[in-house]
């Protein structure tokens, strides 16, 4: 549900319409350009995608935790079931280019597999029957504070685009890493990711500080919803969510 107060990262401020997000009103306006979710619970119309979502309090903070359901991570197949699929909280907004932020702290589960990194992000463009989306996630484990060695250190945020574009394809075809960027985070940490979607064009944030910068996404520009996303051996926290719609 979309709640009156919430708190608000500094991070995520810096434009006109995020800056009316951070007087604490619940911003519904008649042609639905602006939302925010603190995501101290499930937000009403909400749907869940191969993930379970519960209230909980982590670092002293009320958020939604996110993991894969049970069936996933016991029964599931790697590329088929997970590994940059539609695992997500599907949210009720949806937008074709605006700003997208959020708080995140990821870190790995009971049941990580050895090459889990504790990946957890945003989907955007999610299409009817979740077909088609395109996302950008955090790896906290490939962060500069786990001083991880190279190439690690340069994987911390990821980009991909579903289904033809997944992150083992952009690799092997731009081995320049040019879809990966690295960025100070680390597991257990909150880190504030935003999205400046525009076009073919997306724009990645960390803390306030530009770390991923894409002027030809892989995908076509379309409206979708946006999506809470989370991967294989991940426990994600998500807080404080920020929506707006860029104006036509």
């Amino acid at each position: 549900m979309i709640h009156a107060d919430f708190g608000c990262s500094n991070h995520c401020s810096g434009g006109r319409s995020l800056a009316m997000n951070c007087k604490g009103r619940a911003l519904m306006r008649t042609e639905q350009q602006h939302w925010s979710f603190d995501l101290a619970d499930l937000p009403t119309g909400a749907t869940l995608r191969s993930v379970r979502a519960t209230p909980a309090v982590v670092a002293g903070r009320r958020a939604l935790r996110v993991s894969l359901t049970d069936e996933v991570l016991l029964e599931g197949r790697p590329g088929i079931h997970y590994i940059d699929m539609p695992t997500f909280v599907r949210l009720p907004v949806a937008l074709t280019d605006g700003t997208v932020c959020v708080d995140i702290l990821a870190r790995p589960n009971a049941h990580a597999p050895d090459y889990a990194r504790g990946f957890a992000g945003l989907a955007y463009r999610i299409g009817e029957g979740d077909t088609r989306f395109e996302a950008v996630y955090l790896r906290p484990l490939n962060g500069l504070r786990t001083n991880p060695p190279a190439p690690r250190r340069q994987r911390a945020v990821q980009y991909f685009a579903y289904p033809d574009w997944r992150y083992e394809r952009l690799r092997a075809e731009y081995p320049d890493g040019r879809y990966e960027a690295a960025a100070d985070i680390g597991p257990d940490n909150w880190a504030t990711l935003r999205l400046d979607i525009a076009g073919r064009s997306v724009t990645a944030s960390v803390d306030g500080r530009v770390v991923l910068s894409i002027p030809e996404a892989k995908a076509d520009p379309m409206e979708g919803a946006i999506g809470l996303f989370v991967d294989i051996g991940t426990e994600a926290f998500f807080s404080n969510l920020r929506v707006s719609r860029a104006e036509t």
